[in-house]
């Protein structure tokens, strides 16, 4: 099994009830062909820089998940059946690089945290 963040563009989607269900569908794609779903983000409404196929702005939704390697083209085919989706886009997570994300991101915290000791050590 590998990770993948699979990244979506909708454009016709509302901010409700429809937009939780629409997120559920993606994921149930996944979970169907035997993968795991890790995380999901919305990100929210976004203005394109230009205007696509008529249309102006778009919501972004980011899907992390696993995978089986052979099985990720039978995943973007049943996403192209898929009316709502305006664009796909399925990246392999390079496992070195997340690694090196993460430890640096440990790294930002523990020195913020320091920080935030040292200020609280000064003012008192």
């Amino acid at each position: 099994m590998k990770k993948y963040d699979a990244n979506f563009i909708f454009v016709q989607t509302g901010r409700d009830e429809a937009w939780t269900k629409t997120i559920e569908r993606m994921q149930a794609e996944i979970t169907r062909i035997g993968g795991k779903v890790l995380d999901t983000q919305d990100r929210g409404k976004k203005t394109f820089a230009r205007i696509q196929q008529k249309k102006e702005s778009g919501t972004y939704l980011t899907i992390r998940f696993e995978l089986d390697p052979v099985k990720v083209n039978e995943l973007r085919a049943r996403y192209a059946l898929i009316e709502e989706i305006f664009r796909l886009q399925i990246l392999a997570i390079d496992p070195i690089i997340e690694l090196k994300l993460a430890k640096q991101a440990a790294e930002k915290k523990a020195r913020a945290e320091a920080n935030a000791k040292a200020a609280e050590t000064a003012q008192a």
